[in-house]
């Protein structure tokens, strides 16, 4: 049907070129809006005035036409007469469709029902539109719709349309109050050597002029605090974030963020400023400090509940953090009180995940959590009156956190201390634990002055204000699925992505000495296993390549002999390796593979067939042991392939796997069941030697 309609139009389009008529001229001319029409009739009614906008609607009675145009004002009745346009320009007239654009000139008066009308005189075509507006403009419905193509939503639905232009006097107010109270707005880079200032898995990309893997900012507080170091006393930023997580309707990958650093100040001071804050833009944009979301009534008259986190925690649970001090002691009251909590990595994302379950929901009205403990706070300082816990605050509104603050943490040698907490997490699997920063800790190192600071996501703030059942509605183009499939949408892959053949492996060490290296290197039985099957999945694969067994199957054995050495300083390790094996006068190849296996914290890119063949080895041996282990007997002998995949799928299944290094091995030519069968069947050949 659109089809039909698309050939008619662009049937008409080409009769008014016939006419002589630009269908898309460059100029147009305008007296008044539309609402400037409506508003002041009386006193323009007696004059000449230009309107231009989009047909809405299009009723036409012989030689006489009603329409309606609209401009991003309003919308207004314009009449068209054959007896006052004249035959020709009534002609363009009746080739004029819904959704074009057009300017009128003419005089206004009120029609029999009272209807402020202008009539036209004079009319010019300004864009002849070849697709009809949706629905015959009753509105978009299907919500996929609504966010893949907003342009239609917001011509369909005013209220769409206004909600946006309240976002942006939202926002407006926002950095009004920060400039107002002294803030220096600022820009941070996004693309950054190392992501933090938050718990979150970070996209990557590549700059081919420099040939290096940089990420997009999970956060804006590091560059933000390297400008406080730097002698600025109060400044802000509002800028786009980028979190690889999931979805939901509170939670999308790109989304606008505030932040501001204060120095001198705590997070005490944070307290009525954060109060004065958020009733000032509320009140501005709004009108009001009570704001209706779902079945409730937010009030966000100031002064705002104060509740600390460790109580609130004992009170809903019955959990006492201070006693269970260790995730095993937290898990086993958790387990005891059979309470549903994810499976997770560490104490820190344990006591998060408790709290966001039993605590985060049950608080509606405007709050403050205060004295988060310092295993969720690796930014903040600690309480001196308590190590355990941090000078933090969140703000919670109907359930949803919706702001963060600190006493900056400003000792480097904690916070260094801290991040290789975090790091030591990440190389367990917590893809969401913070990176080491050299450089953040060496600015500390210069000194940052006593700071308090604060961020909040604008989105979903003014999701939850607007009483949005979506984040995406508050978003102009929110990120969906492409809707074509891959074949008519073609990326050129990055360097980092176009995969270079190892041509020559020639001078590598023996089975034997490589055997000796590894038992003079690493003590941990379970680590040499891991060498042990990353070794023979490495030879499988090189034999299904038509690799060089023997080079490849070295490269998978010697890969981790650091690993004992570096467990607490996971950006040195496989460099280490690297050092022990230099004596050996080994393929650069071989040594750049083993470097890049620790990509994620040592920024090492994957070039070659051989590194992206060892990342997807070695992180598929452990995840074949682990579907091993929970086989009834225990046994690899009867463990099939299918369920090894299965169990990839599975996300809480063996978290610290990553999964899409193991998916990579696509790269090279071989499928995931192919790849996984070909590792099951070399382990379960030297299940002795493993202890399966």
């Amino acid at each position: 049907m659109q089809s039909e309609l698309r050939q008619n139009r662009i049937k008409k389009l080409e009769e008014i070129k016939n006419l002589g008529i630009n269908p898309y001229p460059a100029k147009a001319e305008r007296t008044n809006t539309c609402q400037e029409v409506i508003d002041s009739f009386d006193k323009l009614k007696d004059q000449k005035n230009i309107i231009v906008g989009r047909i809405f609607l299009f009723r036409p009675f012989g030689k006489a036409t009603f329409a309606q145009l609209g401009d991003e004002s309003a919308r207004l009745q314009i009449y068209f007469k054959e007896e006052t346009l004249g035959k020709e320009q009534y002609n363009l007239v009746k080739k004029l469709d819904i959704g074009d654009f057009i300017q009128v000139s003419g005089t206004l008066f009120l029609t029999k029902t009272n209807e402020k009308t202008l009539q036209v005189s004079e009319i010019k075509l300004l864009t002849k539109s070849i697709l009809p507006l949706p629905e015959k403009f009753h509105g978009l419905k299907n919500e996929e719709e609504r966010y893949r193509k907003r342009y239609l939503d917001l011509i369909s639905n005013r209220e769409t349309f206004e909600l946006f232009k309240k976002r942006t006097q939202f926002v407006n107010s926002i950095r009004n109050f920060m400039q107002d109270s002294g803030f220096m707005e600022v820009e941070t880079p996004v693309l950054e050597h190392i992501p933090g200032g938050a718990d979150a898995t970070p996209f990557v990309t590549h700059h081919n002029s420099l040939d290096i893997d940089l990420y997009l900012r999970i956060s804006l507080e590091l560059h933000l605090k390297r400008l406080i170091v730097g002698g600025y006393e109060k400044i802000f930023e509002i800028g786009k974030v980028f979190r690889n997580e999931g979805i939901s309707t509170q939670h999308l990958q790109e989304f606008t963020l505030l932040e501001y650093y204060w120095a001198y100040a705590n997070w005490e001071d944070l307290i009525g400023f954060i109060e004065n804050f958020y009733t000032k833009i509320i009140n501005d944009t709004f009108g009001t400090l009570k704001i209706k979301y779902k079945d409730q009534v937010l009030d966000f008259t100031a002064p705002w509940k104060q509740y600390d986190y460790t109580e609130l925690i004992k009170e809903k649970t019955g959990i006492d953090l201070n006693k269970a001090n260790t995730f095993e002691k937290l898990i086993e009251e958790i387990r005891a009180k059979k309470i549903d909590v994810e499976n997770v990595i560490g104490y820190g994302r344990l006591v998060d995940n408790l709290y966001k379950k039993t605590v985060r929901p049950s608080l509606i009205q405007p709050c403050f959590l205060i004295n988060q403990p310092v295993a969720i706070s690796p930014l903040a300082k600690k309480n001196e009156e308590n190590q355990n816990t941090t000078q933090r605050l969140q703000v919670l509104i109907a359930g949803s956190e919706l702001g963060n603050g600190f006493s900056e943490l400003n000792d480097p040698l904690d916070q260094r201390q801290r991040f290789e907490e975090q790091a030591k997490l990440r190389k367990e699997g917590d893809a969401e634990a913070q990176m080491m920063d050299e450089d953040f800790v060496e600015s500390l190192e210069y000194g940052m002055p006593p700071t308090a600071g604060f961020g909040v996501g604008i989105d979903r703030l003014f999701a939850i204000l607007t009483n949005s059942e979506n984040i995406r509605d508050v978003i102009f183009f929110p990120l969906m699925r492409p809707e074509k499939k891959s074949e008519e949408i073609k990326f050129k892959p990055s360097k980092s992505l176009e995969i270079e053949e190892v041509k020559e492996l020639d001078s590598v060490i023996d089975r034997k000495t490589a055997w000796e290296l590894l038992k003079q290197n690493i003590k941990t039985e379970n680590l040499i296993k891991h060498c042990l099957a990353s070794e023979s999945i490495m030879k499988a694969l090189a034999k299904k390549l038509n690799k060089p067994e023997q080079a490849w199957g070295i490269t998978g054995l010697v890969h981790d002999l650091d690993f004992d050495y570096t467990k607490d300083k996971p950006e040195k390790h496989t460099l280490m390796t690297a050092e022990i094996l230099e004596e050996y006068d080994l393929p650069e190849d071989m040594i750049d593979a083993i470097k890049s296996h620790n990509y994620e914290n040592t920024g090492i890119t994957k070039k070659t067939d051989l590194d992206f063949a060892l990342s997807a080895s070695e992180q598929l041996s452990g995840l074949i042991v682990s579907a091993a282990l929970v086989l009834p007997d225990k046994k690899l002998a009867f463990l099939k392939p299918e369920s090894v995949v299965k169990k990839m799928k599975e996300k809480s299944f063996a978290r610290n796997i990553n999964r899409q290094d193991i998916q990579d091995i696509e790269k090279l030519g071989i499928s995931l069941d192919e790849f996984v069968a070909l590792a099951v069947k070399a382990m379960q050949e030297i299940n002795n030697d493993l202890g399966l």
